[in-house]
């Protein structure tokens, strides 16, 4: 009897144990059934929350910073179930915005895909390899590796030694991570560069007068300073073109200025047409020895296709809009300065200051009233009567 009442409490003993163990491992099981409710639970945060993760960051680290910042409700509960489910997430050194009421599941995530902000820096068509640089300088998302340095060196650190950095770097928007370097940007914006001008000049038309697509880069920053109108620059390619293939200097007021570099003070006077400098155009013949802004894909395929015209001179309407008359000779030429003149003179302006005809030989013909450089785009060259 006393035997049967020991094996009696035994069994009771066992089951209490059990029913603990399993009461025990049904806590445990829900234990984990909350934890992976709240991982994956849209967060506590209201609005877009930025952060900064610094390299070599822990996961518990972060976790306590989204805590902080307000996107992660329990931090050490999010640790516990990334520990109990084996993830061990891998996260990217960067700046990341945390949108409002996302989940630990999917912040982590992001992080672990380096889903970072991108920022933005844009430069225009027209602009020069030293604004590129400029804007680079500025910019305070940007890691600043270059200064001091000159193009050439740039160039030699970017692995082109020896080339102009002059219109090899195409003018567009960039989106780059916090802290990327301004060499990584520059090495994108030439990458982009060398990718248009190989297409357009794949695209050519036959019979031009010049044999590299370097040429017609140069060309190429031409149109682009020239034209202020995407309609026209298919046309201004093709009078500089006619004028390459006649031989006549192409006498475009761009160049003078870019010739002049730091001297240019906003006017083209008399003497910056008759001081010769590799890029006067006006008093040289031909091409210029390097580009002088960064043309973008409109005035690259312009280069390449210029128009059919028989216009050698084009002259700025003075209407404001950016046109410009097209002639075919001389006599229509000058016929269309005058009407520009006139039309400019009628214009409201400071004392003795009125801006640079844009046209073939216009900078010229108006050589005695000095002129600063372009309302609309910059003159363009033309044959001087």
């Amino acid at each position: 009897m006393a035997e049967s009442g020991k094996r009696a409490r035994r069994g009771r003993g066992a089951t209490l144990v059990l029913l603990g163990v399993l009461l025990a491992g049904a806590a445990a099981a829900g234990g984990y059934l909350w934890l992976k409710r709240l991982y994956a639970a849209p967060g506590p945060g209201p609005s877009v929350v930025r952060i900064e993760i610094g390299a070599g960051s822990s996961v518990r680290a972060v976790l306590a910073q989204l805590q902080a910042a307000g996107s992660v409700s329990n931090a050490r509960a999010v640790a516990w179930y990334l520990r109990l489910s084996g993830v061990r997430p891998r996260v990217q050194a960067g700046t990341y915005e945390i949108p409002p009421g996302a989940s630990p599941a999917e912040i982590l995530e992001m992080l672990e895909q380096g889903r970072v902000v991108l920022e933005q820096l844009t430069v225009v068509e027209g602009a020069t390899f030293a604004d590129f640089v400029q804007l680079l300088a500025q910019h305070p998302a940007v890691a600043h590796t270059l200064a001091g340095k000159s193009a050439s060196e740039i160039m030699s650190l970017l692995g082109h030694a020896g080339e102009p950095a002059e219109g090899e770097f195409f003018p567009d928007t960039y989106r780059f991570a916090a802290n990327t370097t301004d060499a990584a940007i520059l090495a994108m914006a030439y990458d982009s560069m060398q990718h248009a001008l190989a297409a357009a000049w794949r695209a050519r038309r036959a019979n031009l007068p010049f044999d590299t697509p370097y040429q017609a880069l140069v060309l190429a920053s031409m149109v682009e300073k020239e034209a202020a109108l995407k309609s026209e620059r298919a046309l201004i390619a093709g009078v500089f073109v006619n004028r390459l293939r006649l031989g006549m200097r192409l006498q475009s007021d761009p160049t003078v200025i870019y010739g002049l570099g730091t001297d240019y003070d906003g006017t083209i006077h008399t003497r910056d047409l008759q001081r010769d400098t590799p890029y006067n155009t006006y008093t040289r013949e031909g091409l210029p020895p390097t580009p002088i802004a960064l043309p973008g894909r409109e005035s690259l395929l312009a280069a390449a296709q210029p128009a059919d015209t028989p216009a050698l001179y084009f002259v700025a309407t003075g209407l404001g809009d950016g046109a410009h008359h097209f002639s075919s000779t001389l006599e229509e030429h000058n016929s269309a300065v005058q009407t520009y003149l006139v039309r400019l003179r009628s214009q409201p302006h400071g004392p003795g200051v009125r801006p640079a005809p844009a046209g073939t030989g216009v900078a010229a013909a108006a050589a005695d009233e000095p002129a600063p450089a372009h309302a609309p785009p910059a003159a363009s060259g033309g044959h001087r009567p």
